[in-house]
């Protein structure tokens, strides 16, 4: 009997844990799984305000790890990072999943060739913000759509959540997705941890897209092919 399939997920952030848990057990049947959480790679990043070279390093090297502890493929569910990890994924002979790219490809697919569009980007950081900005724009121009790309940050947000003031964040979250809505045809989140805030809105309005299910999905599409 050949042995199962298994998914390496490596985190910078031990919360989002029990969401992929979750998501593994309703779209990966029969599928190992087993999580790694660096919390340091996004500090450094944040405190850097971009992608440092290092930390490129040190993803690349997490990437290596699991690959070591048996994974045919593994996530990665950071997109501040997610640079690093599509550098990780051009040298390694097994697949390396960046968190956003299913999520900017429907986003941009559901914009049909030759129709002009807005697509706005959400986010409580500025180093998240920017990274899913440019796979966004890099995604419409490799699939031929004319879209105009209105980013929108959450000022605050982050800040009160690292203050234990969840409330605040989703307040001010809310506050942004909700005019946000209002000025472009669809939505996406940069961070997979906004989507449980965006679920609170109403269902009315321009579709809100987030990363953490669609880049499960993709997975189990890549492993169900090798």
């Amino acid at each position: 009997m050949p042995a199962p399939k298994k998914l390496a997920f490596i985190h910078t952030s031990h919360v989002l844990i029990p969401l992929f848990t979750d998501l593994a057990a309703r779209y990966l049947p029969g599928v190992e799984t087993f999580h790694m959480s660096d919390d340091s790679l996004i500090k450094n990043t944040i405190r850097a305000g971009h992608l440092t070279e290092n930390t490129t390093r040190r993803v690349a090297g997490m990437v290596d790890l699991a690959r070591e502890g048996g994974a045919d493929l593994v996530l990665v569910t950071c997109s501040s990072i997610g640079k690093a990890v599509e550098l990780a994924a051009e040298t390694r002979d097994y697949p390396v999943l960046r968190i956003d790219i299913a999520m900017a490809e429907s986003a941009v697919n559901s914009f049909a060739p030759g129709q002009p569009g807005k697509l706005g980007v959400a986010a409580t950081l500025s180093t998240t913000l920017d990274p899913t900005v440019e796979l966004m724009r890099a995604t419409a121009t490799r699939l031929g759509r004319d879209l105009t790309i209105v980013p929108r940050l959450a000022e605050g947000a982050f800040e009160a959540v690292l203050a234990g003031d969840t409330a605040r964040h989703d307040e001010l979250l809310l506050g942004v997705l909700a005019t946000l809505r209002s000025e472009v045809d669809v939505v996406v989140l940069a961070q997979a941890s906004m989507a449980r805030v965006a679920a609170l809105l109403p269902a009315d309005g321009a579709p809100i897209l987030s990363s953490p299910e669609r880049a499960v999905q993709r997975a189990a599409e890549i492993l169900a092919q090798t």
